[in-house]
Formats: C-alpha cells, sequence, structure tokens
C-alpha cells in the first residue's frame, strides 16, 4: 500500500513552521511526525502540501493510496484501521477526516460518498504551535516506548549520577561522563553520537537526537527535545528544538519551539510567563492578530533560519518568522515578520540575497549545501509574507 501524509486544516494553524516544512516534518517528542508513521506502518510515506514545496517534498500516487491527515499522531489502533481500509472508506474523528482511501483516478472526493468509520476514543493530535511544546511530554513518552521496545541500551557510564536508570536509553556512540540524569519524572533517551557534557544535570522527559551536543554544565527540566546536530547550554525548560539550531550558552529558553538552523546569542532569555500571570495570547496567521492560547507559560515560537544576537529579550509569547535576524537593546515586538532585521529600536527588510549568503556560510558549517530549492522556498516565504513587514 501507499501512504501519503496530507497537511489538513492545521496548516496556517502552525505557521510559521510549515512555512518551510509539511506538517508531517514537525518534530514532536524524540522524531517527526512523518517518522513516527514510517514507524508504525513498516512503509516509507510521501506528501501532499503546498505546492511551492513540492518540489522538497513530492507526492508519489500509485494506483491504490492511503491519505492520512499529518496533525494526527499514530496509535496501534488507529494504524489497524488506517490498513485495513478499503475503497471509498474513511476514518473519522470529531467530524475530522482522518484518513482515507483513494485511487490514483480521483481528482476529487466527495465523503458523502464514503463510508464513514468513526474513531472511537482519544487521538493524540497538533492543532497549534503551542502544541509542540504542551504535548511533548506526552509525545516523548509514547516515542521512548516506540522506539527502545525490545531493544538493549547502551551501559550507563559509573560516573553518571543516575535516579531510575530502568527509564534511560542510550544509543551507540554517545558519550556522557560526570553528568546527572533524573528520569523518575519521565523517560531519558539520547541519540547515536549525541553527547552530554560533564557538569549537565537533566530532568526528564528528555530527548537528545542524533549527532546533538549538550555543552557544560547545562540545566535541563522537561519535557524537553533536542533535535539532530542541535546544540543547547545555559537553562532550557519543556523546548523544542527541531534540528540543527543552537542555544549553545547560557541564558533561559523555556516553553518554546526553534525551527532548524535557528541561534540564539550568549545570554539570550525569553520570557513564559506574564508580570501579571494572565494567559498568554500568540501571533497567529489565521487571524493576523493575537489568539488565546490558554496557557500561562508560553514562550518564543522561532521559524527556520531565524537568529538573535547577545542578551536578546524576548517578551512573553513571541513569535519570529523565517530568516529573521534580531539583535540590540530592549524588547522587540511580540511578533517579528520574516525576513525582517532590526530589533526595540525598530526593522527594515532582510532582503534574500544577503539572507542565503549567510544561510549558505551557516549550513555549510554542518556539512549541507543550501540547495536551489531551499532558495526557492525561502524567496516564496519572502513574498508570501511581504504584507507584514513594513517595507
Amino acid at each position: 500500500m501507499n501512504y501519503i501524509l496530507f497537511d489538513g486544516t492545521v496548516r496556517n494553524a502552525l505557521l510559521p513552521f510549515t512555512f518551510t516544512r509539511p506538517v508531517a516534518d514537525i518534530r514532536i517528542g524524540i522524531v517527526t511526525i512523518r517518522e513516527k508513521w514510517e514507524k508504525y506502518l513498516g512503509y516509507t510515506t510521501t506528501t501532499l502540501t503546498e505546492e511551492y514545496l513540492m518540489d522538497k517534498f513530492p507526492m508519489v500516487e500509485m494506483e491504490e493510496n492511503v491519505m492520512i491527515n499529518a496533525s494526527f499522531l499514530p496509535n496501534p489502533i488507529l494504524v489497524e484501521m488506517i490498513q485495513n481500509l478499503k475503497p471509498n472508506q474513511a476514518v473519522v474523528f470529531t467530524e475530522e477526516i482522518v484518513a482515507f482511501f483513494t485511487n490514483n483516478t480521483q481528482d476529487e472526493f466527495d465523503f458523502e460518498q464514503f463510508e464513514l468509520l468513526p474513531f472511537e476514543g482519544e487521538l493524540f493530535r497538533i492543532e497549534h504551535t503551542w502544541d509542540i511544546f504542551a504535548k511533548n511530554d506526552r509525545a516523548i513518552r509514547e516515542d521512548f516506548e516506540l522506539l527502545t521496545a525490545d531493544r538493549t541500551s547502551q551501559s550507563i557510564p559509573k560516573s553518571v549520577n543516575v535516579i531510575a536508570p530502568e527509564n534511560i536509553f542510550i544509543e551507540e556512540g554517545a558519550k556522557l561522563e560526570f553528568v546527572t540524569l533524573n528520569a523518575s519524572t519521565g523517560p531519558i533517551y539520547i541519540g547515536r553520537n549525541a553527547e552530554i557534557m560533564e557538569g549537565s544535570v537533566i530532568r526528564g522527559p528528555f530527548a537528545l537526537c542524533e549527532e546533538a551536543l549538550v555543552k557544560l554544565a547545562t540545566k535541563v527540566y522537561g519535557a524537553t527535545t533536542v533535535g539532530p546536530h542541535c546544540r543547547i547550554g545555559g537553562e532550557v525548560n519543556n523546548s523544542v528544538l527541531f534540528g540543527y539550531s543552537n542555544k549553545g550558552h547560557d541564558g533561559f529558553l523555556g516553553n518554546s519551539v526553534l525551527g532548524e538552523w535557528c541561534n540564539i546569542g550568549a545570554d539570550s532569555n525569553n520570557s513564559n510567563l506574564k508580570n501579571n500571570y494572565e494567559e498568554v495570547r500568540l501571533w497567529s496567521y489565521e487571524t493576523e492578530g493575537f489568539a488565546k492560547t490558554g496557557l500561562q507559560f508560553c514562550g518564543l515560537m522561532m521559524g527556520d533560519h531565524s537568529k538573535c544576537g547577545i542578551n536578546t529579550m524576548f517578551n512573553t509569547g513571541t513569535v519570529v518568522g523565517v530568516s529573521a535576524n534580531i539583535f540590540g537593546a530592549g524588547f522587540p515586538r511580540n511578533f517579528v515578520p520574516s525576513f525582517s532585521w532590526g530589533g526595540a529600536a525598530g526593522f527594515s527588510t532582510y532582503l534574500t540575497e544577503k539572507a542565503f549568503q549567510t544561510a549558505k556560510i551557516v549550513m555549510a558549517r554542518r556539512n549541507v549545501e543550501f540547495t536551489d530549492q531551499e532558495a526557492a522556498i525561502l524567496s516564496h516565504v519572502f513574498e508570501e509574507t511581504k504584507k507584514f513587514r513594513k517595507e
């Protein structure tokens, strides 16, 4: 069977992260949503997403296909229902299409002509940017069970101060000495060739993905995910870094999400709690206004390729778009549009030519090529977000 993950109705609610990737490639827990589905299904998947993303994330269509809404995370019962779908059948949950069977001759779908199979019970779904960190505790626990089932961890070094070692899994090539791991509050996963430097103190749930690094004397509170090739230091609490991003120095990052290729300057901090303890409102690309999150704690949402200079201060509930460069004294506004250059004193447009030059240098340092595909995606984002910048 051919499985295709589609963005569904939540794509705009997950901006700025879905400016540069399909919903399926959001990381929550240990692995991305796509990787979760592929692990459960036993098949690779392709994507139905925005047209400008499809060169990098193409869809492969075969004679028979099952389309899966990527905002829903898999579980054994749901996967079994999907694997047993027949032509003109669809799985639904609270009136939302979760998955449906189609063939390559169907261009339009009238679900009134489908047999609708209701999913009974609860489904785990990502509907807002803040869900990525707010639901990360559950996601890490589920991924830990999925990835470590019937496997044996590498041994924990004798110099490690450990609580609840049965909840710790260390992949081959990982390095850690003279650190404290407390997995009594949730599982701790340490990926292949990852490293935790001396003096670091970590409370689960925590995921350190492949080739990622925790620097000297870092303090980490769960539920935190440090994606592949990321670097963290200082103090980090309940945050998700997708991949190739750095928060390598002292300073606080809490209840936050960083995309790929982000960099947080030394001694930078974000607020995750308003002084009046009220509910945090966060910029919404759907309404082009500030939306209620229902959360008391909510920090920084930063899109791919964005960066901030040393000693940057972010207000509670700040959204930074793609390829923004923030620096200077004071608090910048709590919505920074994509391709903005500046800070509290004001912003100008960060032109694509200069942004691309930086991206090439940054990516080359990790032996990754800045391709024409990447340039085309970022050029589209530049045009799509022009209305938010004062140019």
